[in-house]
């Protein structure tokens, strides 16, 4: 059995895509997932799987939350390993710590090129960094993540590719579940 976390983009965020937590873990049983956990309630899964990798759960999950709950909601699926991978490999966030809150990860559903995305965070605030690293842009929002113009919907929209962020605690967090059995 692997370890896997699944963020799902967009759901109960405004009052949009409501989805129950019990009920999301009761779907994701129904395939087979195991230790289903979720971290809040923004779409944030752990669970364990025998499945044959992050794209087949995606697209497994992705149909069956349309199916039990109406809603198409793009997954993004990785591995433990691969999490630990982007956790560890920040280079925006400092070793001895900081406030979680002004770092995020923004996760893409595609690779892009280092020179596409250059072009990009031309839109930076002063102070504010963004740097890629394989498919997340990894932010430091000084200002806050409310106020900067480099958010999810302008990668989405800069890149047409979906795209889901999340702030670093909860990064952090994912992590952290990842390695509790």
């Amino acid at each position: 059995m692997t370890t896997f976390v699944a963020l799902l983009r967009g759901i109960n965020v405004s009052g949009q895509k409501q989805i129950r937590t019990a009920d999301l873990q009761k779907s994701c049983e129904v395939l087979g997932l195991t230790d289903v956990r979720s971290y809040l309630q923004s779409g944030n899964l752990v669970f364990r799987a025998n499945r044959a990798g992050p794209r087949k759960l995606a697209v497994a999950l992705r149909a069956r939350i349309a199916e039990d709950f109406g809603h198409d909601v793009e997954v993004l699926v990785l591995s433990a390993k691969e999490l630990d991978l982007i956790a560890s490999s920040n280079p925006l966030w400092p070793r001895s710590g900081g406030d979680g809150t002004l770092f995020h990860a923004t996760f893409l559903f595609e690779p892009i090129s280092e020179h596409r995305f250059r072009n990009l965070t031309q839109l930076a605030r002063s102070g504010e960094q963004a740097v890629l690293v394989g498919q997340v842009v990894f932010l430091y929002c000084p200002h806050g993540y409310g106020r900067t113009k480099l958010s999810n919907a302008y990668f989405e929209k800069a890149l047409g590719m979906p795209a889901t962020t999340r702030n670093w605690r909860t990064v952090l967090a994912l992590q952290d579940l990842c390695s509790k059995p």
